[in-house]
């Protein structure tokens, strides 16, 4: 059985969505990131700093898998392998496309996230006195150069890679998710903009953002 470790607040949202694209039967374990903890937390709870948590990972990240003793991290790690080991037309068709789908999800991780997560947080998700909009502002405008590439991607087929959805969109989608509250960079991609309303009419995406919605903040 597949564990996945993390609360539905957290990166393990990329991998919960897949396994519902996938149809994939998992065991959840929430773990809380501890710098996000208010104060003594309930009896059994499980943060990223508790010896249970930190014997899966060392690192004390979320999210984690363990998947029949396969124990990974790095939530776009864990969806490139969770496709290609149960296949289908998320899963890359051929070496090349494995190599597509890593460079996808590398060029997620460094290009865009590091932005498009000062994004949500000081323009969203920050209470509104410790939001820096400076550090937004700049952030937004780091953003404009990889999303005119991303935009011109979309353009050829609609998706990353493969002219279908694959779990290069979700890895990707999932990044730029963050950015969202910047609504000037989907009006200036009008290609990314139709592509993440796809992605997020899909109902293994919807019953995933239900019960992250559904979590306590």
């Amino acid at each position: 059985m597949l564990t996945i470790y993390g609360v539905y607040r957290s990166r393990a949202t990329r991998n919960v969505w897949l396994c519902n694209e996938l149809g994939l039967p998992f065991k959840h374990v929430p773990v809380i990131q501890f710098n996000r903890l208010k104060g003594t937390p309930p009896a059994g709870t499980i943060h990223t700093k508790s010896p249970e948590f930190l014997a899966v990972n060392p690192n004390g990240r979320i999210p984690s898998i363990d998947d029949d003793g396969l124990v990974l991290h790095e939530s776009l790690a864990i969806n490139l392998y969770l496709a290609r080991k149960h296949g289908g037309p998320l899963a890359p068709a051929n070496v090349a496309e494995e190599g597509l789908a890593a460079m996808w999800a590398l060029w997620a991780a460094t290009e865009v996230e590091p932005h498009s997560i000062q994004v949500l947080y000081n323009m969203a998700a920050k209470p509104p006195e410790e939001r820096d909009a400076k550090l937004a502002a700049a952030s937004v405008e780091a953003l404009r150069a990889p999303f005119a590439v991303l935009d011109k991607e979309l353009a050829k087929t609609g998706y990353i890679m493969g002219g279908r959805f694959t779990v290069a969109d979700i890895n990707v989608a999932e990044v730029c998710r963050y950015a969202l509250p910047a609504k000037e960079l989907f009006e200036a991609a009008p290609n990314i903009s139709a592509w993440m309303k796809a992605c997020h009419a899909r109902p293994a995406y919807q019953d995933m953002m239900a019960k992250r919605n559904a979590e306590p903040e």
